[in-house]
């Protein structure tokens, strides 16, 4: 029996080929995928497209057509064996960390991928992207799903969703988990990496949980940086720091008392490394202890963009018992390690 995949083409560089008259980039029906690209007709399982009627770039992906994602997925989920989105490479780890906590009790692959060269130029690495995650998309073995969490596939590596980041805008192996092994990786053979796949609880059913609050606020500290400028922000729910190491930030009173501020004000703070390899460890050196003072939570090893769309998610969401920052301390779906 063949597995049956469900393409959702939202947009990107995977969906475009050029004009040789202008030299411009321009979207093609992505419904004549089959004739770009005969070998998916080859691969063992039926391939059913759905477009984003207009595609968009991937600077224009946001909660918005997350939600519209997920609720796709979701009123999908039973007719489908497996899912693969098609994004542009831009903010393609924002979109697959917001849909691993989007998408609960998941027991069916959704892979993300995308290209860096068009799939109508000859150097594309559309082609490879697109095979190997359909092959991924619909692995299963004695009658269950092989993945079983949001991946994202690229260059020859599956990578967890929620512990990717786009590292190079040029070359083809663009994406990196600094902070977790790979899952998988394409060669001769399709190897997959079982021992680090992400498993739900047994007991929980799959759903759509589209709940995103956009009161989120990420800012990137720096030497020279004006503290003070801190008391000029809105009101928001959740600031996000990115602070220095291990956790460090400026040792002065003006800092202590600019951030005791904003969380008398009601604003949860989460820290999190500006290094791309390791994490947080509040009290490792003094200037961290700070964050111990003001109750801020450790975004430990997690990616900026899992800890964003993390919180867009946890914010007032009724569906979670506890506070913010006991359910954002929790391992959800595997983008935070374990003390």
């Amino acid at each position: 029996m063949k597995r049956k995949v469900l393409l959702i083409y939202t947009g990107g560089t995977i969906g475009m080929e050029k004009d040789y008259e202008t030299g411009s980039l321009r979207a093609f029906n992505f419904e004549n995928i089959f004739q770009k690209i005969p070998e998916m007709k080859l691969i063992e399982c039926e391939v059913f497209v759905h477009p984003f009627k207009i595609p968009l770039d991937s600077s224009d992906m946001g909660p918005e057509e997350w939600k519209i994602i997920a609720n796709y997925i979701a009123k999908n989920y039973e007719k489908y064996d497996g899912f693969l989105i098609l994004h542009g490479t831009d903010t393609m780890s924002y979109t697959a960390s917001a849909l691993s906590f989007m998408l609960k009790g998941l027991r069916k692959p959704v892979i993300l991928t995308g290209s860096q060269l068009p799939i109508g130029d000859l150097r594309t690495d559309a082609k490879e992207n697109l095979l190997t995650s359909l092959y991924y998309a619909s692995l299963y073995e004695n009658d269950e799903a092989v993945i079983q969490e949001v991946a994202l596939y690229f260059e020859y590596k599956l990578l967890r969703g929620n512990r990717s980041l786009k590292y190079s805008a040029e070359f083809f192996d663009a994406y990196q988990s600094p902070n977790y092994p790979i899952l998988g990786q394409s060669g001769v053979h399709l190897n997959v990496e079982k021992e680090n796949l992400f498993r739900s609880k047994k007991d929980e059913k799959f759903s759509a949980d589209l709940h995103i609050s956009q009161d989120v606020l990420f800012w990137r500290i720096f030497p020279g940086m004006q503290i003070s400028h801190f008391s000029e922000i809105p009101k928001m729910k959740v600031l996000i720091l990115q602070v220095f190491g291990s956790g460090t930030i400026f040792n002065t009173k003006k800092t202590k008392q600019t951030l005791e501020k904003l969380r008398n004000n009601g604003t949860e703070i989460v820290v999190v490394s500006q290094c791309v390899s390791g994490g947080i460890s509040i009290g490792k050196y003094n200037n961290s202890n700070i964050f111990k003072e003001i109750n801020a939570i450790s975004g430990k090893d997690m990616t900026a963009e899992s800890a964003i769309t993390k919180a867009m998610h946890l914010i007032d969401n009724p569906t979670y018992k506890g506070s913010f920052a006991e359910n954002f301390e929790k391992n959800l779906r595997g983008e935070i390690s374990e003390d």
